[in-house]
C-alpha cells in the first residue's frame, strides 16, 4: 500500500500563525519582525500586498498592508531578519523606525 506524503514535508510555502492585527493597532508600538511575504492582490488587480509576522507583547501576530514604502524596506533589510523596529504613519505614509 502507498503512503501517502504529509504536505508539510514537500510544500515550500511558509506559513505564517498568529492573531492579526490591523497596522493602525500597532502604530508606534515596538515589534519584532521575523518573516514576511508579498503576493498580488486580488482585490486589486496589477497591486501587491504585505504580509508582516511579528512578535508583540510575546505572542506571534500577523498584520496586512498595501504599504510600498514598508515592502521595499523588507526587501532591502531582510538579511537582518530579525529586527526589532516601530512602524511609523508620517503623513500618508508608513515606515518602519
Amino acid at each position: 500500500m502507498l503512503v501517502p506524503e504529509r504536505f508539510g514535508d514537500f510544500a515550500e510555502e511558509e506559513v505564517f500563525d498568529g492573531e492579526k492585527l490591523r497596522l493602525d493597532e500597532i502604530l508606534n508600538k515596538e515589534i519584532l519582525v521575523t518573516g514576511y511575504k508579498i503576493k498580488e492582490s486580488h482585490q486589486k488587480k496589477g497591486t501587491q500586498y504585505l504580509t508582516i509576522h511579528f512578535m508583540l507583547e510575546g505572542k506571534q501576530h500577523i498584520t496586512f498592508t498595501g504599504s510600498v514604502v514598508l515592502m521595499d524596506q523588507l526587501k532591502k533589510y531582510e538579511s537582518h531578519l530579525p529586527f526589532l523596529t516601530a512602524i511609523k504613519k508620517i503623513n500618508r505614509h508608513y515606515t518602519f523606525s
